[in-house]
């Protein structure tokens, strides 16, 4: 999709999306890492097709919630509920296999390697053919392997990156570095993908693309996205609910004019005083 055929982005934020059931829940959840407590009793929800940011100052507790969600971290209370199927902790492997995706704050590419190569890395789940039919390439595993490789080009037309997909990803600009992040993640076919600030160190242009393509994934794949952003502006236009967190606390959870109107929230993270 040419950015010229796309509708304005505060048109195609603002109109309702298709929102389900709750996809994921975590009820109660609290993480300690020794005598400290980086999140405490935290309840939530993520529903199908929604865009949920999760947002709040440095040392909320965002990324840690986020590494709950896919099993990087297990809490030592509280539980998660996802797909209808309830327990105490979820494992990485787990995770990335019932289709939770993740992209991370820092990026974390394979700099030697190309676009493709980077994006093609996203379809190793999804591979079935054996080491042998691999090296052999026929039958099965030259069928599977034209078929993740058009997964991979649809999705590297639909982030308009055609023009460096054969360049090590360690020579791009930051900006196409998190785009070609972003495409990674999109190449498990995530049910639910987790943004952990995709906008960070972005100009204004660049993080304009990102809103696009965040809401096109979520349009066109029908992906349910949640996110960490700092980014107020991004925050209220694109996402359907906003839960704040401060000091690994819930402080409040709703719609992003109920949220941005909430007294806690003005003096905790916007830091705008009231009457």
């Amino acid at each position: 999709m040419a950015p010229a055929e796309a509708a304005p982005l505060s048109e195609r934020a603002s109109r309702a999306r298709q929102v389900g059931e709750v996809l994921l829940a975590v009820d109660n959840i609290t993480l300690r890492f020794g005598g400290v407590a980086a999140l405490t009793n935290i309840s939530f929800d993520i529903r199908q097709g929604e865009i949920r940011a999760i947002i709040g100052p440095n040392g909320a507790g965002k990324s840690s919630m986020l590494n709950v969600i896919n099993g990087f971290y297990h809490p030592q209370e509280g539980r998660i509920t996802y797909q209808g199927k309830t327990r105490a902790r979820m494992r990485p492997h787990e995770a990335a296999k019932r289709g939770i995706g993740r992209t991370f704050q820092n990026i974390a590419l394979f700099k030697g390697m190309t676009t493709l190569d980077n994006i093609m890395t996203g379809r190793v789940l999804k591979m079935h053919a054996g080491f042998l039919a691999q090296v052999v390439y026929l039958g099965r595993a030259k069928q599977e392997e034209l078929a993740h490789r058009a997964a991979v080009e649809r999705i590297i037309d639909f982030l308009e990156i055609q023009a460096i997909r054969n360049q090590p990803v360690g020579k791009l600009p930051y900006g196409l570095q998190k785009r070609v992040e972003l495409g990674r993640a999109l190449a498990t076919e995530p049910t639910l993908l987790l943004l952990d600030e995709p906008m960070a160190g972005m100009n204004l242009e660049e993080k304009e693309d990102m809103c696009r393509f965040i809401l096109d994934a979520n349009e066109e794949f029908g992906t349910t996205i949640a996110l960490i952003e700092h980014d107020m502006g991004v925050v209220m236009d694109i996402s359907d609910r906003v839960v704040v967190l401060d000091y690994g606390r819930k402080l409040a959870d709703g719609s992003p004019d109920v949220v941005r109107g909430d007294p806690a929230v003005i003096d905790a993270y916007l830091g705008v005083s009231h009457d």
